[in-house]
């Protein structure tokens, strides 16, 4: 299986359809070996623009929508970043690669397990935590952005709080209908918030 002709195929797709709009993000995808995140069962459809099952009732995010989200973070190396809901380590490798390190919170002890060996053999900085994402992971605040890749309610207040002024969250918000926001830190902790369209998400846990 030559992989990097795949993921070529696959970033030329989402070029044609206009879903990359950042060139870190076009480096990253092209960069990261989604086969590697998937279950040995699923690899075949490894490069297909679609979520795919990773156990615990988890998926893998399709590229789309991993594009998407780490355009609308608009990181730069060296950008500190919190992730909540590691699963099995895409999205996190992905954001890796434009920034160099992020911390992510698993609430699943068996994926946050496998995911970090796995992120550490393919060679990403990446700290992974099992633990309640509501609570964030406060010890490496201030953020400069967040992002959640699992829907909720409304953004937890912790998250907000370590994120720094001007820095951006990213995340699914709702329950039935869902709807992917940018929020940008105000003073006094406001959010300015946009509404990027629906999406599907599987639930926040905790």
């Amino acid at each position: 299986m030559d992989t990097r002709a795949q993921r070529e195929r696959l970033v030329a797709q989402l070029d044609r359809q206009g879903r990359i709009e950042r060139d870190s993000t076009r480096e990253a995808l092209l960069a990261v070996p989604r086969h590697e995140f998937v279950p040995e069962a699923r690899r075949s459809a490894a490069y297909d623009d679609r979520p795919l099952p990773i156990g615990e009732g988890q998926t893998i995010s399709a590229p789309h929508m991993v594009a998407m989200m780490t355009d609308l973070l608009g990181l730069d190396p060296g950008d500190s970043v919190l992730e909540i809901g590691t699963g099995c380590g895409y999205h996190a490798a992905v954001t890796a690669e434009v920034v160099g390190h992020l911390r992510s919170v698993e609430y699943y002890e068996p994926l946050a397990v496998a995911t970090r060996e796995r992120l550490a053999r393919l060679g990403y900085d990446v700290e992974v935590r099992v633990g309640d994402g509501h609570q964030g992971w406060p010890e490496g605040a201030p953020y400069d952005a967040a992002y959640l890749t699992c829907a909720t309610p409304e953004i937890p207040d912790p998250v907000v709080e370590q994120v720094r002024l001007g820095g951006r969250i990213v995340a699914p918000v709702g329950t039935r209908r869902q709807t992917l926001v940018r929020a940008t830190k105000q003073e006094g902790g406001d959010l300015d918030v946009e509404k990027h369209g629906g999406v599907r998400f599987v639930r926040m846990q905790g």
